[in-house]
């Protein structure tokens, strides 16, 4: 289990207060969620400079100290992705805490995959050797990333969604392999800083889309510098919804992403179930 948060704009966006001051922001639920469960085991919080990913993370509570506080302050940003970590398959470390990245790529995981061991071994066959040496953590958030970036580098001319989508369905049916009753965790956020693509699956997941700049209700400014002739459009994303706004919630079992005008797109992952990968030969 963990919460997770991630924002894509066509606009250099401030996230302090739904990381921070919100009414649920991601700091609250790490220190109590609506399940009533503490996040406590690390966070980390991930932007975009100059095209590149600008990562901190911590191995402590996000709600200990004013380290989570001061780093939330200072990212302004269109891409941004957030979580708080509650262990479940690794044990506390920075190697283990989200967002994990690679090159220009980031990722976040709630959830979990059951007998990840078993699972392991059939997902790691599928690791391009030329990545499989880039893992160096234990958890099953790590080698999804990993198994899904190795789909990116094989297949290049799939889109990313679609690309997801099959991938994470792969997942499903090797834990269905290992244990046909087990319930799989995987709301996963995976971005590039231009491309942002996530899932629903297992775990509560919201989001809100704004058309237009806002005030914020709770800061009482406005968190965009705006350009006069631009259209400002946002999507916010989290484990549990954040303000007081209308948030609105996925249905389970879908594949997600933010297209080139900032606009969300939603399928069930359903669709994909079928769908046979171009052969490299």
């Amino acid at each position: 289990m963990c919460r997770l948060y991630a924002m894509r704009a066509n606009e250099p966006t401030r996230v302090e207060c739904s990381l921070v001051h919100a009414q649920n922001a991601l700091m609250q639920q790490s220190q109590l969620d609506a399940e009533g469960l503490v996040h406590g085991h690390g966070w980390g919080v991930a932007d975009y400079r100059d095209g590149m990913p600008l990562i901190e993370k911590q191995t402590w509570a996000a709600f200990h100290g004013e380290h989570f506080k001061k780093t939330a302050a200072r990212v302004y940003a269109r891409t941004v992705i957030a979580h708080v970590r509650r262990a479940t398959v690794g044990g506390t470390s920075i190697e283990n805490t989200h967002p994990f990245h690679h090159g220009k790529w980031l990722f976040a995981h709630n959830g979990t995959i059951p007998h990840f061991l078993a699972v392991r071994d059939r997902m790691m066959p599928e690791i391009d050797p030329l990545l499989r040496n880039d893992i160096k953590g234990t958890t099953d958030s790590e080698h999804v990333f990993y198994f899904l970036l190795t789909l990116r580098l094989r297949h290049p001319d799939v889109g990313l969604r679609e690309l997801v989508a099959i991938g994470l369905n792969r997942v499903r049916c090797w834990c269905a392999d290992v244990d046909p009753n087990a319930k799989v965790g995987l709301n996963i956020v995976l971005t590039d800083g231009a491309e942002l693509v996530g899932s629903r699956l297992g775990r509560t997941l919201w989001h809100l889309r704004r058309e237009q700049v806002y005030t914020c209700n709770i800061c009482g400014r406005s968190h965009v510098h705006h350009d006069v002739g631009t259209d400002y459009r946002v999507v916010e994303i989290a484990s549990e919804p954040i303000t007081d706004d209308y948030w609105e919630e996925f249905d389970d079992a879908v594949i997600y992403s933010v297209d080139e005008d900032y606009y969300l797109l939603v399928e069930p992952l359903a669709k994909y179930e079928k769908v046979v990968l171009p052969s490299l030969t």
